[in-house]
């Protein structure tokens, strides 16, 4: 099978080594396409610079498309087992940035990548020239999945010993039967997922140990972040929801109207809140818009860009 980065980016995989919220070095994988203004390309939780994989290439006509994977993912460095920083994205999203632009960068960002986008946004908006948020999870009252709460409740000590062991390699299969269920779940349309797709989604579950236990140490945060907030108790999305009224970049929201995961009506909220926001509704879509929706993401991307004057007129 393809490499998958060789075949989608000029120089294929990239690595940037960055220093993390925790001041420790880590090597972070990207790729990039196309000349001029940079776009950056955010992915969700469990996810990788895969999940883009149809927009890479119709966007670089227009940008220099930048997408990478979050520390502890995909292709990324999977750091030793050490506590995590609530919002510690936001910081590395930062350094990566910088490290790679001169000059502010349009996000295009989707479901947990899309709230690091918005808190990005309000810590460091002399970064951002335009946002774009796909189904976020700004107002989240809970896990939206069963898979995620089970990751969340199961000792770290536990899910590590389990990457040591290689158990996701000696149990490939069943993980990619699993995925490719759950992944048709959260697709308006299944039958977009193909054995290629499945192969190249599990793929770092698979071959790089450390995956399982980052993508349970994210999702252990979320959960402790999201009952502060039903209890009223401080936490990051309260803190997200508080300041977006200091958002004053353009914005467009983009909102699956299948979306089981977080309502359309957050949506909705979401773009009362944000002041210099517009608001796209994606038909026939549910949370994983990136992949069920792209064509619909583009064109919205694109339109959105030359309306509020980053993309000129006739530019391809």
């Amino acid at each position: 099978m393809k490499d998958w980065w060789q075949d989608s980016f000029p120089q294929g995989q990239q690595k940037i080594t960055i220093t993390d919220s925790q001041g420790y070095p880590v090597q972070i994988a990207y790729g990039e396409k196309g000349t001029g203004k940079p776009l950056f390309l955010l992915h969700g939780i469990g996810s990788w610079s895969y999940n883009w994989r149809h927009l890479i290439e119709p966007l670089s006509k227009y940008f220099r498309v930048i997408c990478f994977d979050a520390k502890g993912f995909g292709f990324s460095e999977k750091p030793l087992h050490r506590e995590e920083t609530t919002g510690h994205q936001v910081v590395e999203l930062q350094r990566i940035i910088t490290a790679l632009c001169d000059q502010p960068v349009v996000i295009l960002s989707e479901s947990l990548g899309a709230l690091i986008a918005l808190g990005f946004a309000e810590e460091y908006p002399e970064l951002v020239s335009r946002l774009i948020v796909v189904n976020v999870p700004i107002f989240a009252k809970k896990l939206p999945h069963w898979g995620m709460s089970i990751l969340a409740q199961t000792p770290l000590e536990l899910i590590e010993l389990i990457d040591k062991l290689r158990l996701s390699y000696l149990f490939a299969p069943l993980i990619r039967e699993i995925m490719a269920i759950e992944r048709r779940n959260v697709l308006y349309d299944p039958s977009k997922l193909t054995q290629e797709n499945v192969f190249w989604i599990t793929y770092p579950y698979i071959e790089f140990p450390g995956t399982f236990l980052k993508v349970a140490q994210e999702l252990q945060i979320a959960a402790r972040e999201i009952a502060n907030s039903q209890n009223n108790k401080p936490n990051w999305l309260t803190k997200i929801q508080d300041n977006l009224i200091n958002i004053e970049c353009p914005t467009l929201i983009m909102w699956g109207e299948q979306d089981s995961w977080f309502p359309l009506e957050d949506g909705k909220k979401l773009h009362d809140k944000l002041p210099n926001s517009q608001f796209q509704l994606l038909a026939n879509c549910h949370h994983d818009a990136s992949s069920g929706a792209a064509d619909a993401i583009e064109i919205a991307t694109i339109e959105f860009l030359r309306n509020t004057g980053f993309l000129e007129e006739g530019s391809r």
